[in-house]
């Protein structure tokens, strides 16, 4: 996929629903600090989803109290390949010519199908 069409994605149509940084750590039983450490250090990945909105994490990061399984390694290796975190948003939420989008891929425990897209894009 191209990066310019990611930067331009309308991340507020692409994912369904958002949290703040406050109800985030509420759901993965963790302290504000430990979010803002979650996504400087690649686990978890925040953007600003609509003009006016603070940065927000999107909610099907979070399974079972938890971060998503695989999504922090494929935060990293699309980090790796120069994109932001809206970047990488933009790329887990879009259905581009594969079976599903890479969010629903890696809930369903198929991260390495998702993290071989990612590396391909990232070359």
């Amino acid at each position: 996929m191209d990066i310019s069409r990611l930067a331009e994605a309308d991340l507020a149509a692409l994912v369904p629903e958002w949290l703040d940084w406050a109800a985030t750590a509420e759901a993965l039983g963790v302290t504000v600090g430990k979010v803002r450490t979650m996504i400087r250090d690649h686990e978890l990945a925040a953007a600003v989803p609509s003009p006016g909105a603070g940065q927000q994490v999107p909610a099907d990061f979070i399974q079972d109290g938890l971060v998503v399984k695989g999504l922090p390694g494929l935060l990293t290796i699309l980090h790796d390949g120069r994109y932001d975190d809206r970047e990488c948003i933009a790329w887990i939420f879009t259905d581009d010519d594969y079976p599903g989008r890479p969010i629903d891929a890696l809930r369903e425990n198929r991260g390495s199908e998702v993290k071989r897209r990612a590396q391909a894009i990232s070359l």
